[in-house]
């Protein structure tokens, strides 16, 4: 088994319908900034930093596919997929939504009104809040989650769910869109202390479960010796602690730029 555990880290795949969305993904982007920018005028020039990020974030799904890490989800460790799951819920839909220019994103909401409605509703905070961990307690439900493991179309559609609803409940303090504007600083500190709490029941279950509850995981071949119960322990804990952590230093950063924005504005009103 230590051989095979080596072997899989050069266990690079392609699913071509993974490679074909990301190319597309990007390509797109890339004509958009570009191309369409230019011929209808959106806007006289563009931050190097947000194509940087868009790009990022679109190699770090690139990574989370078709990496040897995607086959030991798949197939070995249960925490090899909330690794996973971290990466394609809480890395990169913030990169990507911080890397796509408000241009691009306005001028569809505002042709809309119905459009911008509901638009305004899915990403109210509450909303944001209550969509994103509803989706993720239920594929988290053994029923749902053995599916998606054993059917690749169902682990598509799971895939694809997750970066929706992500990209929804990283709005509310990611948006540049004044038509969708992101939460003042005060809210973002509530919003992400409740993000911070949200999974702690899926995250309770999991871990503390006193045997494995994932027959697949149960049931695969072991990499390391690591035990199924183990395995289901680490992967609740990476999901609590690898989500905890970001939430937490995201607090830490909010709070210090709310702070810099009162100084600012007694400063500003000092000189007035």
């Amino acid at each position: 088994m230590g051989e095979h555990a080596s072997s899989i880290w050069l266990h690079w795949h392609g699913h071509p319908d993974a490679v074909i969305g990301l190319i597309i993904l990007q390509s797109v982007y890339l004509f958009a900034i570009g191309p369409v920018r230019k011929k209808y005028g959106l806007s006289p020039n563009l931050s190097p930093k947000q194509p940087l990020l868009f790009t990022t974030g679109v190699l770090v799904i690139f990574l989370s596919l078709l990496s040897p890490l995607h086959i030991m989800s798949d197939d070995y460790l249960f925490s090899a997929h909330m690794v996973q799951h971290v990466l394609l819920t809480l890395v990169s839909p913030p990169l990507l939504i911080l890397g796509t220019p408000e241009w691009l994103i306005s001028p569809l909401v505002r042709k809309s009104v119905v459009l911008l409605s509901m638009s305004k509703v899915i990403v109210h905070p509450v909303s944001a809040v209550v969509i994103f961990n509803l989706v993720f307690s239920l594929w988290h439900l053994p029923v749902l989650y053995g599916l998606s493991v054993s059917y690749h179309s169902v682990h598509v559609g799971e895939h694809l769910l997750f970066m929706v609803v992500s990209f929804v409940m990283w709005w509310p303090i990611c948006s540049k869109v004044p038509e969708l504007p992101r939460l003042s600083y005060p809210l973002q500190l509530i919003y992400l202390f409740v993000m911070s709490l949200a999974q702690i029941i899926v995250f309770g279950i999991i871990t503390f479960a006193p045997e494995p509850i994932y027959d697949h995981y149960a049931n695969a071949p072991r990499l390391w010796n690591i035990t199924p119960l183990v395995d289901q322990q680490i992967g609740g804990i990476i999901m609590k602690v690898g989500s905890g952590f970001l939430f937490l230093t995201l607090i830490i950063i909010v709070f210090f730029k709310w702070f810099e924005e009162g100084s600012r504005e007694d400063r500003d009103g000092i000189i007035e």
